[in-house]
């Protein structure tokens, strides 16, 4: 199942499966995708923060509920579209997602944690896309790693199927604070959000759709579009609100 504990204006969910190490059964996989189409739809949100019950974020989609072998094949169309559904929605939301990783984070849990927007991990904390390790790609995995990583080291983890420290994740750039331990991740956490959802969250939402935008661009179309937004956030007097604020936080 999926917990859901809002202070102010951040969300908090939590995979609560520990005895299944927060695999994704087919129930779980629909109720983050619900969960997270309905926080896109609440635009008072300013940070959502996704991390997994005892210890452990995610092991990854769990095979044995979900792989029977005999189901009616529109059950296994919905169970895929369930999982995809809670990427675009992750893609979708106006406001940053955040993983909270210790423990494992592997196969569908490594996905879930790459496709949020930032990452806060423990040091001991273990990746990887383990998909291969049973002999099958990592589907839905392999175009978040296209997107964030160059082919090389991309294509590495997702062929690979590899435990990786997170030490080395930090490295590549996909990970944005390395905690000592769980109560560091606490901190570390609580400072990561607390300074995200004080952000103006207008701000913030254009600023993650440009990036966003700006990734498949030509830099002078890329560039086009800066000017663009300038030019509207000047006519919209959003410029001279920014500088009384300046000037009477002196």
């Amino acid at each position: 199942m999926i917990g859901q504990t809002r202070i102010d204006q951040v969300l908090h969910l939590i995979i609560d499966r520990a005895a299944r190490r927060n695999a994704f059964d087919p129930d779980t996989t629909g109720q983050l995708a619900d969960v997270l189409e309905n926080a896109g739809r609440d635009r008072s949100l300013h940070v959502v923060t996704i991390r997994g019950a005892g210890g452990t974020f995610s092991a990854g989609r769990d095979l044995k509920a979900i792989e029977s072998g005999d189901e009616p094949r529109q059950d296994i169309l919905d169970r895929h579209e369930d999982w995809v559904r809670i990427f675009q929605a992750l893609h979708r939301l106006h406001c940053p997602s955040v993983a909270l990783v210790e423990g494992f984070a592997v196969a569908g849990g490594f996905t879930l944690a790459m496709g949020c927007d930032f990452v806060i991990a423990t040091e001991d904390a273990k990746f990887g896309a383990l998909e291969m390790r049973n002999g099958f790609p990592a589907a839905v995995c392999t175009p978040i790693l296209a997107r964030l990583l160059g082919p090389r080291l991309g294509l590495e983890l997702a062929l690979f199927g590899e435990l990786v420290e997170a030490r080395r994740l930090y490295e590549m750039g996909l990970i944005n604070r390395l905690a000592a331990d769980t109560n560091a991740l606490e901190t570390a956490a609580r400072s990561f959000v607390d300074h995200l959802a004080g952000l103006d969250p207008a701000a913030v939402a254009l600023t993650r759709e440009t990036f966003r935008a700006a990734e498949n661009m030509p830099i002078d179309n890329a560039l086009d579009m800066g000017k663009h937004l300038n030019q509207l956030i000047a006519a919209s007097g959003w410029f001279a609100q920014g500088a009384k604020r300046r000037d009477s936080s002196r």
